[in-house]
């Protein structure tokens, strides 16, 4: 293969691996403008911290903590129960953890091959919880409260 093939190539996976984070950044940011902003651990935007190389190998634990937090401090503030006491806690450190014995040799492919089972469930079940969050604020919010979101109509 020659250089300017391979450099194809490169391109080409970058840019699909890519647009599958963008995506989970998003909804990740969505989460985070559904709740209010006095529950708030980190802010929406942050979650976009995770785009820097290297950084983010410590930020995703920092960030799924914080959502975890902020996410438990709506739903007790809305009297709303969940299953677990820091949703999405357990999976996303998981997902993490998995990330990171990607690199031991040998074992490296299986823990990444889960970690990625365990990053789309933290997807899911973050995209779960949005969506609950998102119902509860159509259902019961007025003009008066929407200053406490970063919810625009």
């Amino acid at each position: 293969m020659r250089d300017e093939e391979l450099a194809i190539v490169i391109i080409i996976a970058v840019v699909v691996s890519i647009i599958p984070a963008i995506f989970y950044l998003i909804t990740l940011q969505n989460t985070l403008k559904r709740v209010k902003k006095k529950n708030r651990k980190i802010e929406p935007g942050q979650v976009w911290l995770n785009l820097i190389p290297f950084f983010n190998i410590v930020w995703q634990f920092i960030m799924i903590n914080r959502i975890a937090d902020s996410l438990k401090a709506e739903f007790a503030d809305r009297n709303i129960s969940v299953k677990e006491d820091r949703p999405g806690a357990q999976i996303g450190v998981a997902y993490c953890v998995l990330n990171l014995c990607g690199a031991i040799p040998v074992l490296g492919g299986l823990a990444s091959l889960a970690g990625l089972v365990c990053w789309i469930v933290y997807w899911v079940k973050i995209s779960n919880y949005k969506n609950q969050l998102s119902e509860i604020n159509e259902n019961v919010l007025d003009d008066n409260l929407l200053d406490d979101f970063d919810i625009k109509d």
